[in-house]
């Protein structure tokens, strides 16, 4: 299934996308695509549903962050060899955590904001896992039992607020906007191998970033059973798991985004995203 939230920021209603590519309302079924609605019971129930007597949606109605309710946002760095590279880093021996404010979560095609005072903003095309069920201690081999869904996100990042600011990664990766999710949480039953997935992210219709999952340095799998050494994941937790090479910071000279550029990105099977630069309207920093 492809679920998906849709209608105005903060006011989004549960929906699904059917075989025909008309987007279908959940609202008699489920209160919202949360936590309590992606459990393996609940899914498959709603994979039972006859679609054609759920009410249509208009095609052009705006889409909201796929999942709802998210407690953590998490987001793995530097997971992709050629991005370490390009990006002057070593290659990490374990997984690089870091947080996202759940707050950055936008749809995906909202537009971007320039945060005030932001001086280097990024792209980042990424696999986000949405977790489906308690994750505590577990072990690889069973850990993407544990996951509802996969989806698109684009971990915007504030370079000078991540790298040259001090402390941690989390100021350069949580201002509202940078975290669009979607356009739809795309169940692991139809994602057979999250670990051969093509990517793309396209900056004014140039190809910015060509990857594929397989070359991650470290696994879904053990991602998941990596962080649920150290903190329980519960159902709506999500984690981006990092980007291929070809992002602004990498470039010779590092190339930013500015006001007016367009980014178009997706993962085969999981869809696209395209969203417009704006200046924030939001006060200095």
């Amino acid at each position: 299934m492809k679920l998906l939230r849709y209608g105005p920021a903060g006011q989004e209603k549960p929906g699904l996308l059917d075989a025909s590519g008309t987007i279908r309302d959940l609202s008699s079924v489920v209160g919202d695509i949360d936590g309590a609605t992606i459990s393996d019971a609940r899914l498959a129930e709603l994979a039972r549903l006859d679609t054609a007597t759920l009410p249509a949606v208009d095609v052009a109605t705006r889409l909201g962050s796929c999942i709802g309710g998210s407690r953590m946002f998490l987001a793995i760095g530097l997971n992709y060899r050629d991005h370490a590279i390009e990006a002057g880093q070593p290659i990490p021996t374990e997984p690089i955590l870091f947080m996202k404010a759940t707050a950055s979560l936008s749809g995906p095609n909202d537009d971007v904001p320039i945060a005030p005072g932001s001086e280097k903003l990024d792209w980042e095309v990424e696999l986000g896992v949405v977790i489906g069920k308690d994750c505590r201690h577990v072990a690889q081999e069973v850990a993407l039992d544990h996951v509802a869904g996969y989806c698109v996100i684009n971990d915007v990042s504030e370079r000078a607020w991540q790298m040259e600011r001090g402390g941690q990664w989390v100021k350069g990766k949580s201002h509202d906007g940078y975290g669009p999710a979607g356009p739809w949480l795309v169940t692991r039953d139809e994602v057979p191998d999250p670990q051969n997935l093509d990517m793309f992210l396209d900056v004014n219709g140039t190809r910015r970033q060509t990857g594929n999952t397989r070359t991650m340095v470290f696994g879904v799998a053990e991602i998941i059973a990596y962080v649920s050494r150290f903190m329980t994941l519960r159902p709506g937790d999500i984690i981006a798991t990092g980007t291929p090479p070809g992002v602004g910071l990498g470039m010779k000279p590092p190339q930013y985004l500015t006001a007016g550029d367009t980014m178009h990105l997706g993962i085969a099977g999981l869809g696209e995203q395209r969203q417009t630069v704006v200046t924030s309207r939001f006060g200095a920093v």
